[in-house]
């Protein structure tokens, strides 16, 4: 027996509306795009921004940078145009209008240091004032330095002066006597107007001892004749005036006592004071070492 077939309510022309599953399909394939698109979106601006603000933080640490630089610089440049300038407005208190031969050393001091080089590390100044000139050695770079004062300090002896001898930068002693220093303990020994009050005899013993103890070579700074000198301060200071020798008397002398100059020294000593326009009120004299 035949079962009657299911009467079709379609009418015709209308197409039978879409199966469920399929609707769900669809609405399903359009979201993934969409959140593949945000997703990239959002990563393009967040990558534009992460650039964007590392750009502006190298900017500002350059800029940073170059303020430090500069700041440096001029510090650097104040210190080297005020320093030496300084030293030698102290060493004209000290000289109180009297010439000096320790404002000298220390307008000399480029010059030495382009003459002798690396035998400028380790100094022993000897002469007056020694305790101003110490202070002005120690502040140069790589640069050490002591010093021997020959004649007994007194009560105006400066507070800084004390300390560097109670430190062992500076000690006082008789220079017509050898000093407590073993051969070759130092690079340079510079001796300052303390040679303008040793009679030959005594100026004798004394260079040859400052030779022995100095390993490249010792430079005298000696006054020249028509110096002006305070008679009476020396007298009561150094026990007699100055004796202030012609460079031909050196030259004499150095001869008789065997003491050898340093020609290369003298010559590239001149040459550079020439070049710098540096012009000494006192001799500048440079010996070989003894050895």
């Amino acid at each position: 027996m035949r079962h009657a077939e299911p009467i079709s309510t379609a009418f015709p022309g209308h197409l039978p509306p879409p199966a469920q599953g399929s609707l769900g399909v669809s609405r399903m394939s359009r979201r993934p795009v969409s959140l593949a698109r945000q997703i990239a979106e959002r990563s393009r601006i967040s990558l534009s921004n992460s650039l964007h603000s590392r750009s502006r933080q190298s900017h500002l640490l350059s800029i940073g940078l170059v303020l430090v630089v500069a700041v440096l610089l001029i510090c650097y440049a104040y210190n080297g145009s005020g320093g030496s300038g300084n030293n030698e407005q102290a060493l004209d208190r000290l000289s109180d209008g009297v010439s000096s031969c320790s404002v000298d050393v220390v307008r000399a001091l480029p010059i030495l240091n382009k003459v002798y080089g690396d035998s400028m590390h380790k100094i022993l100044h000897v002469g007056t004032d020694t305790c101003s000139i110490v202070s002005i050695l120690l502040k140069e770079e790589n640069t050490e330095a002591w010093g021997v004062e020959p004649y007994n300090l007194d009560d105006t002896t400066s507070a800084h002066c004390k300390r560097l001898l109670r430190k062992g930068f500076v000690r006082v002693a008789d220079i017509k006597y050898p000093l407590p220093y073993h051969a070759q303990s130092f690079s340079l020994v510079i001796i300052s107007d303390a040679v303008d009050y040793l009679s030959p005899r005594y100026l004798n013993t004394t260079l040859i001892d400052l030779t022995r103890v100095a390993a490249d070579g010792v430079v005298i700074f000696a006054g020249s004749p028509g110096q002006h000198r305070a008679k009476l301060a020396e007298t009561s200071k150094f026990g007699r005036p100055a004796k202030l020798r012609s460079s031909t008397w050196w030259v004499r002398f150095f001869i008789q006592y065997k003491f050898e100059e340093n020609e290369a020294a003298i010559k590239k000593f001149e040459q550079t004071s020439n070049k710098r326009a540096l012009k000494t009120s006192c001799q500048v004299l440079h010996l070989k070492p003894r050895r």
